[in-house]
């Protein structure tokens, strides 16, 4: 006999996810489910966005790490409710998760909830959270295979953002390989080249957050 734990797994997550998902259309708040591999920037790339954007939208940040609150006191040092899930060694976090988070959370306050997934690129892929869009950020210290080693995840995302874009001449990063794979896996992908460093590129991550916010039109050159 041949027990499907998996796919049990994967459907009682979907219901949830379906429930917070309603949950935050009647309260018409989107959430972005921002995925990337440990140290590729999560937390600088949502720190940048809640610099740029906190006059223009009311945000909250749910963070997930296996332990520790450093990133979540970080967000609320910024002055920007954070709430903070320890896996406790999951390597993801769950639509059960997300929906505790959100009763800790006033969504009539809110326009966007920004989730910091767990660090990792095969697990969260899986697993649906309720969010209105979903974002992977790749680092080019990282390198630029990553599409072809993690093709569901880009495969599935909204965007994709190429963080440390200000250290590209120093590692062995081919930008225009790695835009070819993404576009082969995901034609239409919108792909921002960011750093948090010196600030290039924030303008078009400004952009991509207002536009999903308010689920309009997203042009990341106006």
């Amino acid at each position: 006999m041949k027990i499907e734990v998996k796919k049990n797994i994967l459907a009682t997550n979907s219901a949830m996810a379906a429930e917070n998902h309603q949950r935050l259309e009647d309260h018409d708040v989107r959430m972005i489910n921002l995925m990337a591999s440990p140290g590729a920037g999560k937390t600088s790339v949502i720190m940048q966005a809640i610099e740029h954007t906190r006059d223009r939208l009311r945000l909250a940040v749910i963070e997930g790490d296996i332990a520790s609150e450093i990133d979540s006191l970080a967000i609320e040092a910024m002055d920007i409710p954070a709430i903070q899930i320890n896996t406790d060694g999951g390597c993801h976090l769950t639509a059960v998760m997300i929906a505790s988070a959100l009763d800790h959370l006033d969504l009539d306050t809110l326009d966007l909830i920004i989730i910091e997934n767990v660090g990792n690129l095969v697990c969260p892929a899986e697993f649906d959270l309720g969010e209105t869009a979903r974002l992977v950020i790749a680092s080019v210290t990282e390198g630029h295979d990553k599409p072809h080693k993690y093709p569901m995840i880009f495969r599935q995302v909204d965007a994709i953002i190429v963080n440390k874009i200000d250290l590209l001449s120093y590692c062995d990063f081919d930008l225009n390989h790695f835009r070819r794979t993404v576009r082969d896996l995901n034609p239409d992908v919108p792909i921002m080249e960011l750093s948090c460093r010196d600030g290039f590129g924030v303008g078009e991550w400004r952009r991509w957050l207002e536009a999903s916010a308010t689920a309009g039109p997203i042009d990341l050159k106006s």
